[in-house]
């Protein structure tokens, strides 16, 4: 695959294994990794925990928003975005026009054990309520979970192996290039 490809865009819940299965990817497609958190957050020079904490939830989604705009104006590349940028509902119907966009699906359960396995669940990836781990992660589920579904070319089981999933969006990229 060249260059001139649509970008590949991952989305989700945190914790689905967007950013392994998108560096797993990339390195397959032979194409760049970007973590649209990471962007934000070397372009701010802070981390998003820092950013909350000083300016809340609604300055961060502002500088996601913007980096998902600058980012997939480049080509060919393999985007793992937060778990929230499906929220950028103004945005999104461009996004998925010009993108191949794969939705990243895990149980409740699935995404718990995962941040609680995660070091860095606290100091990267700030409480979005405050509330219990699985009530927040219930909640917000709830809320997103149809916008996941309308905003993408594909639904994928996140449990299933990284290998395994690759192959599925490349399969399911190559059938709607």
């Amino acid at each position: 695959m060249n260059t001139k490809e649509k970008n590949i865009i991952l989305i989700g819940y945190r914790a689905t294994g967007k950013t392994s299965v998108g560096k797993l990817l990339a390195r397959q497609l032979g194409w760049p990794f970007v973590d649209s958190d990471h962007a934000v957050e070397k372009k701010a020079a802070q981390s998003i925990a820092t950013m909350v904490a000083a300016r809340g939830w609604d300055f961060f989604r502002s500088k996601e928003k913007e980096m998902l705009l600058e980012l997939t104006r480049q080509p060919g590349q393999v985007i793992a975005c937060g778990g929230g940028a499906i929220l950028h509902q103004d945005i999104w119907p461009e996004l998925k026009k010009n993108a191949f966009v794969v939705w990243l699906k895990a149980d409740i359960t699935t995404i718990c054990n995962r941040l609680a396995g995660d070091e860095a669940t606290m100091s990267q990836r700030p409480s979005l309520s405050g509330q219990d781990i699985y009530v927040e992660i219930s909640e917000i589920l709830r809320q997103r979970t149809p916008l996941y579904a309308a905003g993408c070319h594909l639904e994928l089981d996140a449990t299933a192996s990284l290998e395994d999933i690759v192959d599925m969006i490349i399969r399911g990229y190559q059938k709607n290039r």
